[in-house]
């Protein structure tokens, strides 16, 4: 998402990216780094340390945001437990083999009115042309989190 403006002409300059992306883009060297270091680990002890951080991170949230990534969390490791949590970009997500299938985007991170559920195209979500790849989350009803799970389920294939 950079950012552009229109000059007299009407024609729009590149002005770079905004604070939030370059935030998380810092967010993202931080994590490739943590898993390089981690490289000499046991596959269960880079998971249990993945899974420390992504738990680290929900906790820092703010509480409206905290509570929707917690139960999304939750959520996965019930209907999905072989997809590992990762941060992706400073934000929880989570992997298979390394490839992430589904996150969680915090409403304060991009200063949006509302959290995001996303998924990548690894999801097997696909529904004939056309379908949705994120969905916006301002609350999770207990049927909402009924829908959030058979999504996930689904996604995880």
């Amino acid at each position: 998402m950079a950012t552009t403006t229109g000059t007299t002409t009407g024609t729009e300059r590149y002005e770079g990216f905004t604070a939030e992306e370059r935030a998380a883009m810092k967010d993202h060297a931080r994590e490739r780094k943590k898993a390089a270091a981690r490289r000499g680990a046991s596959r269960e002890e880079k998971e249990a340390a993945a899974e420390r951080d992504v738990l680290a991170k929900i906790a820092e949230l703010p509480e409206a945001d905290r509570v929707l990534a917690e139960k999304v969390h939750a959520l996965v490791r019930t209907v999905a437990p072989d997809l590992t949590p990762r941060l992706w970009y400073g934000m929880p997500a989570y992997a298979r083999d390394g490839k992430v299938l589904c996150h969680f985007q915090s409403a304060q991170k991009f200063g949006t009115r509302y959290a995001t559920l996303g998924f990548s195209d690894l999801a097997a979500l696909d529904d004939g042309s056309l379908w949705p790849a994120s969905y916006a989350l301002k609350e999770l009803t207990p049927a909402d989190e009924r829908r959030v799970a058979a999504l996930i389920e689904k996604a995880a294939g």
